[in-house]
């Protein structure tokens, strides 16, 4: 198939297909102001975003509904016209910003950051540890979760052989299986 004055990627989905990962992590960046996805999908959704924080600067109802009717998500539509757009009132565009962080391991696709540019990850992150900080019990479960991923880990690396690694596959699949 010829990429010529191809207008959008379709990413080898039919048009209600595409239009629900488009809306799926449109909203999911308006939600959390930063997403992990692959760097072409990031290229993509970052055209579609700009263009609806750019009619979001405006503010006016017609503006919410237009952008609501490309959401499907009024709540997401009403954040961006409230919230996001006023943070980028003084700027002209280039409102997101895509940071390639490396492949997958599983299929080796190039993955991205898609986040707004003056999304502060360094806030997150000090949010996050205060959340967990202020409930003991939450505490000890992370100590647990860490021990399990210690011993996980370390049975990975008993597992140098292709037998190993087969029969340790085996053993995984069939614990998913009982706890089910």
């Amino acid at each position: 198939m010829s990429s010529h004055r191809r207008l959008t990627k379709h990413f080898g989905r039919k048009t209600t297909a595409l239009k629900a990962l488009m809306r799926g992590l449109m909203i999911s960046l308006v939600e959390h102001g930063r997403i992990k996805t692959t760097v072409v999908k990031a290229k993509e959704v970052r055209r579609h975003i700009e263009k609806a924080i750019t009619l979001g600067r405006k503010g006016n109802l017609n503006s919410i509904r237009v952008i609501s009717s490309k959401l499907a998500n009024s709540d997401s539509a009403l954040e961006i016209v409230k919230n996001i757009a006023p943070r980028f009132k003084d700027r002209p565009g280039g409102y997101t910003r895509v940071v390639k962080i490396g492949r997958r391991p599983g299929d080796k696709a190039e993955m991205a950051f898609l986040e707004f540019v003056d999304f502060d990850w360094k806030a997150k992150m000090e949010a996050k540890d205060t959340k967990k900080s202020g409930a003991a019990k939450k505490d000890d479960k992370v100590v647990i979760k860490a021990a399990s991923k210690i011993k996980k880990a370390k049975s990975v690396a008993a597992a140098k052989t292709k037998k190993g690694i087969r029969q340790m596959k085996n053993k995984s699949r069939a614990a998913m299986f009982v706890t089910r």
